[in-house]
């Protein structure tokens, strides 16, 4: 009988190494930032969001509501940098309201 290493691992440190080992962190950081949208703006704003995508480091908002469009425009830097600290790294150097 095989003897067994009684060394103990977080789930968590086990998840990070095979994120890290598969590269899945571009994947993962996609979801992370449309949970952190949701969660952040709350029901009114995602009620009217259509759709979150992240490419190239610029975040794309796809709204139903021009006024709220045109609300949101105004504190685009201020988005950025809350959910840029949510995520703990510099994700989003852009944000375009469609």
């Amino acid at each position: 009988m095989s003897k067994r290493e009684n060394d103990s691992f977080s789930i968590e440190d086990i998840m990070k190494n095979f994120i890290k080992e598969n590269n899945l962190s571009k994947g993962m950081q996609k979801i992370k930032v449309e949970e952190t949208w949701t969660e952040m703006m709350g029901p009114g704003v995602a009620t009217h969001t259509t759709s979150v995508k992240l490419q190239n480091k610029t975040l794309i908002i796809h709204l139903n509501s021009s006024v709220l469009r045109e609300e949101l425009s105004y504190g685009k830097d201020k988005i950025i940098k809350m959910i840029n600290e949510e995520l703990g790294d510099d994700v989003i150097t852009k944000l375009m309201l469609v």
